[in-house]
Parts: structure tokens; C-alpha cells; sequence
């Protein structure tokens, strides 16, 4: 497929998409099926456009002065792309396969057109609801922000210390050029062109044989941050697909013991292999039943209880573009009612002297900082971790990352705009001994 055709198919996909509110992968998947003739590399790079489309939805279509899938592809590849009007121009060329050909009014907003009177929610591309929720957390600078949620995220690797070290894998992987995280000791950071295809990581034989996973380093921070210990009685009670309790069985050396669980069993469905993969031996993988607590026998043992918690996701935006145009007030309120359930059942896990982390991948701070405050008061036992004391885990680089991070009495807020990672809020609060 030629270039122009590739933008022409990602305005069909995005009509598909603004139409029938789909996840993109769906909507991709089912352009791929009815054009078989597309080779893998048409498919990245339509793929590539349509979610770079979707990062920049709301500034691309003020540019344009309207909002229709044509209007926001074109605004994206100036934004974004940083292509001038005449390169656009030779994109929309109106042959067979490709889009029709800019209108007079298109290339002179593509020539003038910018975000300098654009309110927040528009230079930083997130819904106009969210904007009061986002100036609590950030205030001037939620546009900010916002606008590096919208970049394309880098992909990272943490390296399993169960079987390798980084220097050692970072050489198994030199063709992709690897880089040490800034913050993560386990981390390696391929970065990715705007029009890049991802690298097929999980088909070299070092993710093979169990020396990497994919993982955002603020992930990897959280698992570092809580600090689990050789030895230790941990429980990962939203345990998923298993990012965060292969990181803490590589922490604890594979000494101690996690239980691994999640409310829905299939979302535990991933982790059995993992943990094969990474030769991890210290973690048991409680699957729920109806009508049976399968911790009830870990009730007041535990030194660590691990909650990756269900949330809004709005720190994850960069891999997930189109899920922040999907996101309803509604939603939030039942994350909200989630997380209070889930960090009342870590309470009664955890021992005296022992601490619970909370983990969210949210930016708000109703499901971070007002979380912990009721939580405490809830739970009178517990109390919170300074900052400073959290951080302490990453040893010589703890001063620089608290300078960076967003801190308050109740946890550490990562954003790829202060971290250059994904978005995590975390939080340590200790049961009194």
C-alpha cells in the first residue's frame, strides 16, 4: 500500500471507531480481515496512525475546526507527525486509493491554524469532564500533562534477575539499541519512532528462555517501591496477569512465598506460564470460587499485601489512546467502590507491624490520595509511609526521583511527563505492631 492509502484506511478505521465507539484493536482487527491483500507492515502503519489519531484527537480536530475522522487524521499529522501543509497535501492526492484531495479551507487551517487559545482539555487531549478532576492534581499544568500522556509510550523490558543480569541481556538485544531505565536498576527502554513498528520482543529468545518481560518502568518502580523482602509472606490480592508478582518473586529471590489472586479468575489465566517461563518457585496462585475466600487461612499472617488496584487507567493513555475518549463519570464511581472493597480485604491480611501498597495506574486524586486519607480513617490501626521512607528502596537514585515525582502525605505520583513513565500513584501504610 502506498502512504496515501495507509492515511486513507486509517480514516475508515477512525469513522468506524468515532461510529460505533470500538476499542481500536477491534476495529483494526476487522479492517485487517476484510483487506487481506494488507502485508503486517500496512497493518503497523495504519495501526500507527489511526492511535496516534486517537493521542491527539482533541487538539488535531481544533486545528481543523471540526471533528470528523478525516478532520482529526489531518490534524494529527501536523501535530503530531509534524508534517507541513504540502507534505499533507501530497497525501491526500485523490487517486484510486487514496483520500480526496485537501479542500481550501483544510490546507489554510493546516497552514495557520495552532493551540495557542485552545483551553486545557484540548491542548492536553482528555475529555472535558476530566478537566476540573485533573487541575486538583496538577492544576495550571494539566495541560501539560495531559499533552505527554498523549506521546507514544517507549517500550520497556525488566529484566528477570532470577536468570540475568542487564548488561547481559541488554547485549542478547543490541539490534533494538536497549537503554538503561533512568530510575528502574532492572529496566531497559527501547525507544520507537512515531511511525515505528513495535519490535516482536516476545519472539526472541531472551523473552524466550524468561530473561525479560514487557513491563512500563513505573511499573517496575511500584514492585521496587514495596520493598518485599527474602523471605517475606506476601500477597498479591489483583494479581492479573502476573507483571507485579514476577517482579516481587525476582525481589525476594525466590525466598518466602506470594499468593497470587485476582477477583476474576481469567484474568489470572496468563500467569501460570509466566512463572514457568521466569523459573519463579516461591508463588502460589490462589484462584477464586463461588462462595469460598481462598486467603481466608492468610487472615493477619501477611508482611505485604500487594493492590494493584481496578482503576480509571488514565495514566496508562499512552498505550491505551482510545480508552480515554471511552471513559465515563460512571466508571470512576465504580473503580472508587472497588478499590474501597479491596483495600478493606487487605486489612485483614496483613499482620501487625506488617504494610499494605497500594497501586493505582489513575491520576486522580479520588482514587489515589482520598483513597488512603479514608482508608485511615476507616482503619485506625494503620498508618502512612513518608514519601521519603517509600523511596528509600531506590537507594542512590531515591533523591532525584522524589525531585521529579509528584509527592504528597499520602503516596508518589508518577506521570511520563515528571518520571517519563507511565502513570502510577503509590502508597505504603504500615499496621501498627
Amino acid at each position: 500500500m502506498t502512504p496515501a492509502a495507509r492515511i486513507a484506511a486509517a480514516i475508515d478505521v477512525l469513522t468506524e471507531i468515532f461510529a460505533r465507539r470500538r476499542p481500536a484493536a477491534d476495529a483494526l482487527k476487522d479492517w485487517g480481515l476484510a483487506h487481506r491483500f494488507a502485508g503486517a507492515g500496512d497493518r503497523a502503519a495504519i495501526a500507527g496512525l489511526v492511535y496516534d489519531a486517537l493521542r491527539r484527537r482533541a487538539s488535531a480536530a481544533w486545528i481543523m475546526g471540526e471533528q470528523s475522522p478525516r478532520a482529526v487524521v489531518l490534524g494529527m499529522l501536523k501535530r503530531e507527525r509534524g508534517l507541513d501543509a504540502g507534505a499533507i497535501e501530497r497525501l491526500f492526492e485523490g487517486s484510486r486509493h487514496a483520500a480526496a484531495p485537501l479542500t481550501a479551507a483544510e490546507r489554510a487551517r493546516l497552514q495557520t491554524a495552532g493551540l495557542d487559545d485552545a483551553p486545557p482539555h484540548v491542548a492536553g487531549d482528555f475529555p472535558e469532564w476530566l478537566d476540573p478532576h485533573l487541575e486538583r492534581v496538577f492544576g495550571k499544568e494539566r495541560a501539560d500533562e495531559g499533552a505527554a500522556l498523549a506521546s507514544r509510550a517507549p517500550l520497556d523490558l525488566r529484566v528477570n534477575t532470577l536468570k540475568g543480569e542487564r548488561e547481559r541481556v541488554a547485549e542478547a538485544l543490541a539490534e533494538y539499541a536497549p537503554e538503561p531505565t533512568r530510575w528502574s536498576p532492572w529496566g531497559l527502554r527501547i525507544r520507537l519512532a512515531a511511525d515505528a513498528k513495535a519490535p516482536a520482543i516476545q519472539a526472541e529468545p531472551a523473552f524466550i528462555k524468561g530473561w525479560v518481560e514487557i513491563q512500563d518502568e513505573g511499573s517496575q518502580l511500584a514492585a521496587l517501591l514495596a520493598a518485599a523482602k527474602p523471605g517475606d509472606q506476601v500477597v498479591d490480592l489483583c494479581a492479573g496477569g502476573g507483571g507485579k508478582t514476577l517482579a516481587l518473586a525476582a525481589a525476594m529471590q525466590n525466598k518466602g512465598q506470594i499468593y497470587a489472586t485476582d477477583s476474576d479468575k481469567r484474568r489470572l489465566a496468563p500467569i501460570h506460564a509466566r512463572l514457568q517461563r521466569a523459573g519463579v518457585r516461591n508463588v502460589q496462585v490462589r484462584t477464586p470460587r463461588t462462595g469460598s475466600d481462598v486467603l481466608a487461612d492468610l487472615a493477619g499472617r501477611a508482611d505485604l499485601v500487594l493492590i494493584d488496584a481496578p482503576c480509571t487507567g488514565t495514566g496508562a493513555w499512552r498505550r491505551n489512546p482510545d480508552a480515554k475518549w471511552r471513559l465515563r463519570p460512571g466508571a470512576l464511581k465504580e473503580r472508587l467502590k472497588e478499590q474501597v472493597e479491596v483495600l478493606d480485604q487487605a486489612a485483614a491480611l496483613v499482620k501487625p507491624g506488617g504494610r499494605i501498597v497500594y497501586v493505582t495506574c489513575s491520576l486522580l486524586d479520588e482514587e489515589n490520595g482520598d483513597q488512603v486519607r479514608a482508608f485511615l480513617q476507616r482503619h485506625g490501626e494503620f498508618s502512612v509511609e513518608k514519601p521519603q521512607a517509600v523511596a528509600a528502596a531506590l537507594g542512590e537514585r531515591a533523591y532525584l526521583f522524589l525531585r521529579a515525582a509528584l509527592t504528597t502525605e499520602e503516596g508518589i505520583l508518577m506521570t511520563p511527563r515528571r518520571t517519563e513513565t507511565d502513570g502510577f500513584f503509590v502508597s505504603v501504610v504500615q499496621r501498627a505492631k
